[in-house]
């Protein structure tokens, strides 16, 4: 009995994350989280809690993800609601200064700010043009202008498109819908493996095509030496 509960819970949130079908993870508000948590929390009782009625922890479960559905509906056509609910930019450091009110206002402390500028590749406030703390908790950084990095468009050298590059092959298997889009076929594939020495897809973990038609290959089970081989 318990295991048919369990797999009622497995199915019954399964449903429910792809009807929510919400973002990534790292681009998740507070509430998006906590709504999450409290769905996984009722998925879990109804799991465990054989005592409890199945249905009653199905109807609970239909009621919050309802409310988060409807909730969503609401922020996405009310920008006021959506910053009641999901919070709003924060800007936090602007100029190479620290706003301290701002970061009391979100309980928001240095450690945290040192620490995700660090994550972005920051090691000194005064390089900072503006950093702004998003509604997700990620920080968005723009450095001052001259830390910024060198681009081809600041020394007016020209570039070509690059795109981006079809999967040809994935875990040893054809993906022979982009081959057919790139005009290609499978006897174009089979002679490209053969001119770099295989013979078989499956001895492929990935090959990727290239918008300029180059065809880049990681074979299955690299030869890649050892540290005491290179050290030798």
């Amino acid at each position: 009995m318990s295991g048919l509960r369990s797999l009622v819970a497995f199915g019954a949130i399964l449903f429910l994350g792809r009807l929510l079908n919400k973002e990534q993870l790292a681009q998740l508000t507070f509430f998006d989280w906590v709504i999450g948590i409290t769905i996984g929390s009722i998925g879990a009782d109804l799991a465990t809690d054989t005592r409890g009625l199945t249905w009653h922890y199905l109807w609970v479960l239909a009621v919050f993800a309802g409310a988060a559905v409807f909730t969503g509906y609401v922020t996405e056509k009310s920008r006021p609601l959506r910053k009641i609910i999901d919070g709003e930019p924060t800007v936090v450091i602007h100029n190479g200064k620290i706003l301290e009110n701002n970061m009391k206002k979100l309980r928001y402390n240095m450690d945290n700010l040192f620490n995700q500028l660090r994550n972005e590749s920051v090691f000194n406030i005064k390089d900072v043009e503006f950093a702004i703390l998003e509604s997700n908790g990620g920080l968005s950084v723009l450095l001052k202008s001259q830390q910024q990095p060198v681009t081809p468009a600041d020394l007016n050298i020209p570039t070509e498109y690059e795109g981006l590059s079809s999967e040809i092959i994935v875990d040893g298997a054809v993906v022979y819908q982009n081959l057919q889009q790139n005009g290609l076929d499978e006897q174009w594939l089979m002679a490209e493996l053969n001119k770099r020495g295989y013979n078989s897809p499956q001895e492929i973990v990935y090959a990727g095509l290239d918008s300029d038609g180059s065809l880049y290959i990681d074979e299955k089970d690299d030869r890649v030496p050892y540290m005491s081989d290179i050290s030798d």
